[in-house]
């Protein structure tokens, strides 16, 4: 009786440690992440974030279905990267995961569908395998959330459009950025206040549906205000960045001094530069044209800054394409897209997080840029050409014949050609020691400010010796289409867009959360060869060593027995 006892009050105890444990883990836990890259794990920015949620942030997942595995593994890092959201946000953050217009009628379907696209969340057309018999079948996926924070909405693209990549690195890049894309969105969400960009105008910038996409993406996420800077006596500090698109005529000291004192205040500067008169309507209109300099006068002022916009033009053998005649079928012309070498595809470098996970950015007509030495201002490349690339100085001859000739590949050994570059540091006044009396009375007495020779804390620019970055491309059918679309080639879009909105976010001081996309997931793929060469081998060992494991256990097991009862 004392024995059963005894065992009564030890399973109890087993019981009651076992029930205060699981208590315990729900209340006090912890996680440990032991991969190389720390895929689990949170940048400091993104946990304080969450931490300090104040309402709840509701995300709805359109990743269920019976998707095709890629996306199911998209699916399942989006519920791993949410699970640990929700260990910061505590009960501040839910998620669902939803199968986007099961349940509805075929019109509430297609109008559900039409909001998506609305929230900017793009759809992927996939070819999914059928019964056996069956083949192929046509599914519209929404690779998408939708994020809810106090009454307002932001949509999130989870697959990003890596044109460039094999589809398992496409899904690599896609996961790596997760974070990052949840983690602005929520922030996005919480600004109380959008920083202000400013758009400068007076050296022809234009206003026009070439820059249709560029403005919708300016007030969709920042506040909006345009300047003429001649007409303005100083540039207000109100503006959390100016933003120069395309100028088309020569700035004056005057001008220049009204940038320059902006930027030695702490203002931002995002400058996208054509340094030559080259375009497209050139060539439509004449076969043949010379590309001359487009004298905008602020080679002095970029280079106390700490670049050179050179006067000539990137020739790129990866380049995008223009369509071309190449002959006739009775009485209608063949038109067949051919490379384009003043058409460059922009690599990233991944050397900073504003183009880590990047996808090419489309150019046209693009210079190359050098860096200056100056000790005072950390240079970091952003974009250049490829490792097959020329340069051609101003003055320089376009003509369609550059299309129709096999280009050299001998003459395409220059590498790596900086088109985009990332300025920080302690900016020097241009016109230190040379001041206008003239300019900087009138410019001391509107702004309220001392003439200053240097920036007193650190400082940030970026650089891009391409106007038509930013530019879009209008189609006679559709109007303005996105940036880095090719009218000719509207199957792809390059990451023009995500590179200006990732410079402008850099720019306004939402550094904290692009640390996020420093993330990078490695793909650990098997080695095909030594697969084909070891298969039997494994095959043989994954047979017969779990088995003779078994039959040794029972035999050890057997000998055990047989001598404890024998003797």
């Amino acid at each position: 009786m004392a024995t059963r006892k005894k065992y009564i009050q030890r399973a109890i105890a087993v019981v009651l440690v076992l029930t205060g444990i699981n208590i315990a883990a729900a209340y006090f836990h912890g996680r440990w992440d032991l991969t190389a890259e720390k895929r689990y794990t949170l940048t400091a920015n993104t946990r304080q974030m969450l931490r300090k949620l104040d309402s709840p942030v509701e995300i709805e997942v359109f990743l269920k279905g019976d998707y095709p595995a890629s996306f199911r593994q998209l699916a399942q890092s989006t519920t791993e990267l949410l699970e640990e959201f929700r260990e910061y946000g505590k009960q501040n953050l839910r998620f669902t995961f939803i199968n986007p217009g099961q349940g509805l009628t075929d019109s509430a379907r297609m109008k559900f569908l039409g909001e998506l696209t609305a929230q900017g969340i793009m759809p992927f057309n996939m070819k999914v395998q059928q019964e056996a018999n069956d083949g192929f079948a046509e599914k519209l996926i929404f690779p998408g959330a939708l994020v809810h924070y106090k009454g307002k909405t932001l949509g999130v693209n989870l697959l990003k459009n890596q044109g460039g990549q094999d589809p398992m690195q496409t899904m690599s890049s896609s996961e790596a950025l997760l974070e990052y894309q949840f983690a602005y969105a929520i922030n996005k969400l919480q600004e109380k206040e959008k920083p202000l960009v400013g758009y400068m105008l007076g050296h022809g910038e234009s206003l026009g549906a070439e820059v249709y996409d560029a403005l919708s993406t300016l007030q969709a996420n920042y506040g909006l205000d345009t300047l003429t800077l001649q007409s303005a006596t100083y540039i207000p500090h109100d503006f959390n960045v100016i933003l120069f698109a395309k100028p088309q005529s020569a700035f004056t000291d005057v001008d220049k001094l009204k940038i320059d004192q902006y930027v030695m205040n702490g203002g931002k500067v995002l400058w996208f530069v054509d340094e030559s008169s080259a375009s497209m309507d050139s060539l439509h209109e004449h076969p043949s044209f010379f590309a001359m300099d487009r004298g905008l006068n602020l080679e002095d002022m970029f280079f106390r800054y700490g670049v050179r916009i050179n006067q000539d033009l990137v020739l790129d053998l990866q380049s995008d394409v223009v369509p071309l005649v190449v002959g006739n079928v009775g009485n209608r012309p063949q038109i067949q897209p051919m490379p384009f070498p003043f058409f460059p595809m922009l690599m990233p470098t991944k050397a900073h997080p504003i183009v880590k996970n990047l996808d090419m950015v489309l150019s046209r007509f693009v210079s190359s840029i050098d860096t200056i030495k100056n000790d005072d201002i950390r240079k970091t490349i952003l974009l250049t050409s490829s490792r097959s690339s020329r340069t051609m100085r101003l003055p320089a001859q376009i003509s369609w014949e550059i299309v129709k000739t096999q280009p050299n590949p001998r003459e395409y050994r220059q590498k790596y050609l900086p088109a985009a570059v990332l300025l920080e540091g302690k900016f020097t006044s241009l016109f230190r020691h040379r001041e206008n009396r003239d300019a900087v009375d009138p410019l001391f007495h509107a702004s309220g400010q001392q003439f200053k020779e240097r920036t007193d804390t650190a400082n940030k620019m970026i650089v891009v010796s391409d106007g038509d970055v930013m530019s879009n491309a209008v189609s006679r059918k559709e109007g303005p289409l996105q940036m880095g679309i090719n009218e000719f080639n509207p199957g792809f879009a390059f990451a023009n867009k995500e590179f200006f909105l990732n410079c402008l976010e850099y720019l306004c001081g939402n550094s904290g959360i692009m640390e996020a996309r420093n993330k990078e997931l490695t793909l650990r793929l098997l080695d095909g060869e030594k697969i084909r060469q070891g298969k039997t081998k494994w095959q043989v060992i994954c047979f017969l060593v779990p088995v003779g494991l078994v039959l040794l256990f029972a035999m050890v097991f057997q000998f055990v027995r047989q001598r404890k009862f024998t003797e």
